[in-house]
Formats: C-alpha cells, sequence, structure tokens
C-alpha cells in the first residue's frame, strides 16, 4: 500500500460520490434546503476539495491498515466499512443533530460515508 494506492482510493471514493448523489441528488439537495438556483455545479472548488480530502482520508485509512496488518480485499472493504459506519457517520450524526439538520440528509450522507469508506478500504488492498 503506497502512494498509488492512496490516489486510486481516494479516486474510487471520490467515484462512488458522484455516483451516489448523482442518484440521490434531487433528495439530498431538497433534504440540505438547496435548489438548483443555489447550487452552482460550475465551481469547481467542491470537487477538487473534496477530492484533496478523500485524499487524506484514503491515507489515514491506509495508515490505520498498516498497523492493524489489513491486506486483504475482504478485510479492506470490512475496515473501510466499519471506519465508515463506526467512526465517520456518528461524527457526522452528532454534527448534523446540533444544526437540527433532516434526518433524510443524515441518512443520505451518512450512507455515502460508510459506502465511500468501504470502496477506500477495498481499493487500498487491492492496488
Amino acid at each position: 500500500m503506497g502512494i498509488l494506492s492512496v490516489i486510486v482510493a481516494a479516486a474510487a471514493g471520490w467515484i462512488v460520490g458522484a455516483v451516489w448523489y448523482g442518484i440521490n441528488g434531487r433528495r439530498w439537495m431538497a433534504a440540505a434546503g438547496l435548489t438548483e438556483e443555489t447550487v452552482n455545479r460550475k465551481d469547481p472548488v467542491p470537487y477538487v476539495a473534496s477530492f484533496l480530502l478523500l485524499l487524506l482520508v484514503a491515507g489515514m485509512t491506509r495508515h490505520i491498515f498498516a498497523g492493524a496488518g489489513i491486506a486483504t480485499p475482504g478485510a479492506g472493504l470490512i475496515g473501510g466499512l466499519g471506519l465508515g459506519l463506526f467512526i465517520a457517520v456518528p461524527w457526522l450524526v452528532t454534527n448534523y443533530l446540533y444544526a437540527r439538520r433532516s434526518p433524510t440528509l443524515m441518512l443520505i450522507d451518512g450512507a455515502y460515508a460508510a459506502m465511500g469508506s468501504a470502496a477506500i478500504g477495498l481499493v487500498l488492498t487491492l492496488v
């Protein structure tokens, strides 16, 4: 697991998000209180920033996997899913509860955090 695996894993997590929010975009926008008029799809900042942040997630996941001896695809998938479900999602939901965000938004964003983390974990052990 080297730098190439981190980059490819981050790309996998980003692609999972692109597909997930492509499918759930309208529901997500409604739950987040956004409209087509308030979302600037031509602004590259969220896309670039999200990829850079996923590099951090993939890099730290790689570090955790190395310390834990996680090296097989099955263990990578389960390890990534576990990090998403039991670290990322609870943290996200805690923030959303205080911000009084909708349960739908928690579900959509939480599912992405779990699936993206699982994809990152799987790819880290494949590349």
